[in-house]
């Protein structure tokens, strides 16, 4: 979002990005090389360098930065527990070739998680932070020196 609102095609450099929100450069470096290896931003190298946007912010959806940053595997793992112990011992013979229901369950709601994140755009992100606070795009420009 801050890139977008800083506009323009020329790159933020990371200092200038960790500065913003008082980040170590070294961690937020490495979470845009991800952004970067993902495609949804370009790095530009040398002392005039930095990052910018690799397309707009409407094609940009809170899914493509989470699986960015985080990976697409699933956040749930399951340790198959109800074959474990003394309630697996008790249960006798049970066919547990079926997915765990607890399983299941997750599944469904990361699913709905991930279309949530899906249907969200950064431009339509963009456009509720700025209703809800109509300074803050003049604010990352000062604050980025493109005033």
């Amino acid at each position: 979002l801050n890139l977008g609102w800083a506009g323009g095609d020329r790159p933020v450099s990371t200092a200038t990005l960790a500065s913003g929100h008082d980040h170590p450069p070294a961690y937020l470096n490495k979470q845009l090389q991800r952004l970067v290896k993902a495609g949804l931003l370009i790095s530009e190298p040398g002392a005039q360098g930095g990052f910018r946007l690799a397309r707009g912010l409407q094609s940009i959806t809170l899914l493509d930065v989470v699986d960015a940053i985080e990976g697409d595997d699933g956040l749930f793992r399951c340790q198959e527990i109800r074959q474990c112990g003394t309630i697996a011992a008790c249960n006798g013979d049970v066919d547990y070739s079926p997915p765990c229901a607890v399983k299941t369950a997750m599944g469904r709601a990361e699913n709905a998680w991930r279309a949530a994140l899906s249907a969200q755009t950064l431009a339509g992100i963009r456009a509720e932070a700025d209703a809800h606070a109509p300074g803050l795009a003049d604010a990352v420009r000062r604050a980025f020196g493109r005033t």
